[in-house]
This record gives structure tokens, sequence and C-alpha cells, in this order.
């Protein structure tokens, strides 16, 4: 006989996979759990095949690394967009919290994290040779540095500066509506919205 916190193991296994979420402790995942046994199997069946096809189907554009349904995501296509701009962001969330201000136009390249020798992560792990090759052509004109205003970010900031510099391209960083340490994703959109549009020269001394 089930001996578990719950009088059932298929209900405490629902909420274990949901405790595992970020942000969702167990009684949010009790919540939640139930409220999916409450619900009609065809909107379980949405739920759960929505989730699959997220991670079955999803496409990284081959440009600026953003999730997307194509090959190529809607920024990078969108010939309305700045293609003279590229602002330099760690993930997809920096990505959709800067879209959310509804204050930038230009396009994205998505490191996929910043250099952190503690975590193992350097230089070659990240899409840095990817973001040099979109500069030689010439087309880009200005390089938006918005990254963390974290140590590992700063890092990361400077080192691009040092890649790109070869290139006529002017490189320039948020300013610093965001506080030192601040992750984009937490600042506010009104505060964000301001630290790209009062962007400046970004300084390697």
């Amino acid at each position: 006989m089930f001996q578990g916190a719950y009088s059932s193991q298929l209900l405490e296994d629902a909420v274990n996979q949901f405790a595992s979420l970020p942000g969702i402790g167990r009684r949010t995942a009790l919540r939640l759990a139930l409220h999916i046994l409450d619900e009609p199997q065809e909107n379980v069946s949405r739920f759960v095949d929505a989730f699959r096809a997220l991670k079955s189907d999803i496409h990284v554009c081959g440009r600026c690394f953003m999730i997307s349904d194509d090959s190529s995501c809607p920024i990078c296509d969108d010939r309305t967009r700045d293609h003279s701009t590229i602002c330099v962001v760690e993930s997809v969330r920096d990505v959709l919290s800067i879209e959310n201000t509804g204050q930038y136009r230009g396009l994205y390249h998505i490191l996929g994290g910043i250099i952190s020798p503690i975590d193992g992560i350097g230089p070659s792990d990240l899409h840095i040779r990817e973001l040099s090759e979109r500069l030689k052509d010439g087309s880009v004109k200005e390089v938006i540095l918005a990254l963390s205003t974290s140590m590992e970010g700063e890092t990361t900031s400077y080192y691009l500066c040092k890649q790109i510099g070869a290139f006529p391209v002017t490189v320039t960083t948020i300013a610093r509506g965001v506080g030192f340490g601040d992750d984009l994703e937490y600042a506010d959109e009104l505060t964000l919205g301001k630290s790209i549009v009062n962007r400046h020269p970004f300084n390697t001394l």
C-alpha cells in the first residue's frame, strides 16, 4: 500500500514534476496537479501536446539563435527592423524582456550564456564566432552589449569589445538604469527601455 505524502503515487509523481520547475514550490505544485486532475481530458491532452511539440518541434534561428517555429526567426526576417544594429544578449529571456519594452527595433544575437570560468564556461562555449561572422559584410553599424551587469557580464562585454574591435562598428552598452549585478529579465520594462534608448559607448578602460 502507498505510504507517501499523498494518497496516490500518481498524484505525487505529478506534484514532483511540477515542483521541479523553477519558482514552483510543493504547495503550488499540488494546486496545479489538482487543477489538471479537474480539467476535461481534451484540455489535458492539449496541455500535454503543447509541451511535447515545444520540445520536439522548436527551432533555433541560424542567425541570432532565437527560438522560432522555423529555421529563421520573425525578428531576423522582419525587413522593417533596423538591420544595421545588433543587440547582444545572454539568453532568449533577455530578448523577450527587451521586446516587451517596445523601445528597440534592431536585431539580436544570443550568446547562450556569459563567460564564467568558475562554471567552466569559456568564450568557445558561446556564440561569439557567429557574431563576428555577422559583422563581416559591413552592413552592421552598431553592436549593443546588453549583458547582465555582474562581474561575469562585464568580463564578457570587455572580451566581445576586443574581439569585434577590428570591424567598423560602434560598440555601445546599455545605460546604468539597470543596477550593477542585475539580470535583464528582472528589470522592469520602463527601466530597461530607458537603458536601451540611453545607451552609450562601451569603455574598455
